[in-house]
């Protein structure tokens, strides 16, 4: 029997970018799990919690909690919502009860960012993507500062057939988005995007890929006001081969959840 997989969507990839949910099904399919969607998932509660709300982000990661029981693996195609989900959720229960912090210390176990499942805990060795081209990877925030992830999107990339990557020269550095910040601070963020698609350009490559799309649409916007020719993907379109939709900022999004996945 294998394992069962929790996808859990996020709202951006479910609201704006439903592909890469997609993506993300085929490629932990590929790992060896059976992938479940629940329905009665929602938002992972990360907005309220950074405004400070913990009535509502507790409220959130409760049933969140609920909505994934019974699955060996709860899988994010975004560091920023498995950091929240991982790290953040147990930090709102630490004055609960000793059940309730248990079922919540049990559930942030099983959270897994996707490229790290794939690379780290399935430990995958091939890819069903393909694309001959040149991509930059940027390393997000979340990702990186707060879950440690960095090797693992490269060790993946290396097994596309085709993929060259392109380091930029601050592959770490911020994008600019931050959630709340681009929109209390319009114009650092903007200072800062503009740094980093200026880092992006110098690569030439024809990919900028990340693995939150948060930064992806900050970035790709950017990258399109200004007329530049690199086009934005999530990394998990990439690696699963999941293209026919247009580049972020570049075209309509034409993909739909319903019925994609097991439920």
């Amino acid at each position: 029997m294998q394992p069962r997989a929790g996808l859990f969507v996020t709202c951006l990839v479910d609201l704006v970018r439903p592909s890469v949910g997609f993506a993300a099904a085929r490629l932990i399919e590929a790992a060896g799990c059976d992938v479940i969607v629940p329905q009665m998932q929602t938002c992972c509660g990360q907005p309220a919690y950074n405004f400070g709300d913990r009535k509502t982000s507790r409220t959130l990661a409760l049933q969140t909690i609920r909505a994934f029981a019974g699955c060996d693996y709860v899988v994010a195609p975004s560091g920023s919502c498995a950091a929240m989900l991982k790290i953040h959720y147990p930090k709102l229960f630490t004055d609960a009860e000793p059940g309730i912090r248990a079922q919540v210390a049990d559930f942030s176990s099983r959270v897994h960012e996707l490229c790290a499942f794939l690379a780290d805990e399935r430990k995958l060795g091939h890819l069903p993507g393909r694309f001959n081209g040149r991509v930059a990877y940027h390393d997000s925030c979340s990702g990186l500062r707060e879950l440690k992830i960095q090797s693992a999107p490269r060790r993946l990339l290396a097994l596309v057939p085709g993929v060259e990557l392109a380091e930029m020269a601050e592959p770490e550095a911020c994008c600019g988005f931050g959630g709340l910040f681009a929109e209390r601070y319009p114009g650092i963020s903007a200072a800062i995007v503009g740094r980093k698609v200026d880092d992006a350009a110098r690569t030439k490559a024809d990919l900028l890929l990340a693995g939150d799309l948060g930064c992806l649409m900050n970035m790709a916007g950017k990258l399109a006001r200004e007329g530049r020719p690199i086009a934005c993907r999530h990394i998990a379109e990439v690696l699963a081969g999941e293209m026919a939709d247009p580049p972020i900022a570049q075209g309509q999004n034409i993909s739909t959840t319903a019925g994609a996945c097991k439920t």
